[in-house]
């Protein structure tokens, strides 16, 4: 049985962007490497696109955080429209930190914070290990994929809202903080 890890999300802003990239440059690199995927990759992203990022009215930035440690982030994309997706992209965790359930406890607080149903995102095919995170988490292939170059596909995945508790919200038998009459 795992340890209980204390993850929390911390809001990030404008200031924080140099911090945010100089981390998804470390955390993706590895894979920058393997893939060699110059085009796509966060690890070839510009500060300066994590700054436009930040201003969007759209995003929230959240650093991943274990105890008062900074292990990684997430940026949400959240138009705040019922029935429209919201998108995680990216997520990452700093490699000296993986494979502990950090990541996965970070998707559970984003979907506290911003709605438990109605999420895309994406991810690479040939990385059984997130694939699986996002299976496990609930998310379903949408039969949609991306060849980026000979070595790297994208799958794209989704998390719908369920009949069951889309009924609940009809009728009333649960509030988001989000429901409008």
């Amino acid at each position: 049985m795992k340890n209980h890890i204390n993850v929390t999300l911390v809001r990030a802003d404008i200031k924080d962007a140099r911090e945010i990239h100089a981390m998804q440059v470390a955390a993706f690199r590895e894979l920058l490497e393997k893939y060699q995927d110059f085009e796509t990759s966060p690890a070839s992203e510009s500060v300066e696109k994590v700054e436009a990022r930040l201003r969007q009215d759209v995003t929230s930035y959240y650093f991943i955080c274990v105890g008062q440690t900074k292990v990684g982030a997430v940026r949400v994309v959240d138009w705040k429209e019922y029935g429209k997706n919201k998108r995680i992209s990216p997520i990452f965790i700093m490699p000296e930190f993986q494979g502990r359930g950090i990541a996965q406890e970070a998707l559970r607080l984003c979907e506290e914070a911003h709605g438990s149903g109605n999420w895309e995102l994406d991810t690479i095919l040939q990385e059984p290990k997130n694939c699986h995170l996002y299976e496990k988490m609930g998310y379903r292939r949408t039969g949609k994929t991306e060849v980026v170059n000979d070595r790297l596909t994208l799958v794209f995945y989704e998390k719908r809202q369920t009949p069951e508790r889309l009924q609940q919200y009809f009728d009333g038998g649960w509030d988001d903080g989000k429901r409008t009459v």
